[in-house]
């Protein structure tokens, strides 16, 4: 027994250490991935929980962009349309006004047919990796990434 509570001590304090868990720092930068399709209640749960982290988040003083990835572009295309009823519009209009960057795959708006729409609204459509936006920069610039 006493090995075990060790164990779990060692693997806290590695934990710490590395980051992965500890003191929250103001300066923190997150990027939240939103990859939820909208054709279930999850999805709009998923959509909605990568919102509100997102302005959380910035609410404390982090860096926050929030990229619509794969199915999640869809609500790309919900959340600019002109006569959007989402629930989510109020919080995403929020994140707007909040200096949040917002991304969206280029490749999987395509793929998901959401692309022209998004393209005539200046949707900020990110193609730097293989059509897709790059997580390399995000990786070396110390983001924490979420992915929904």
């Amino acid at each position: 027994m006493k090995r075990i509570v060790l164990a779990f001590a060692f693997v806290g304090i590695l934990f710490t250490a590395t980051g992965f868990i500890g003191p929250f720092k103001e300066t923190e930068k997150v990027v939240i991935i939103l990859q939820a399709d909208m054709d279930r209640h999850e999805g709009l749960a998923r959509a909605f929980h990568a919102l509100l982290y997102a302005q959380e988040l910035k609410e404390v003083g982090c860096k926050v962009e929030l990229i619509f990835d794969g199915a999640g572009t869809r609500w790309a295309e919900e959340l600019t349309h002109p006569e959007s009823k989402s629930p989510l519009l109020p919080t995403f209009l929020e994140l707007q006004k909040m200096g949040v960057k917002m991304v969206v795959c280029s490749f999987c708006a395509n793929a998901f047919d959401v692309k022209k729409a998004l393209q005539q609204r200046k949707a900020n459509l990110v193609d730097t990796y293989h059509g897709h936006p790059s997580l390399a920069p995000y990786v070396k610039k110390n983001y924490r990434i979420l992915i929904l």
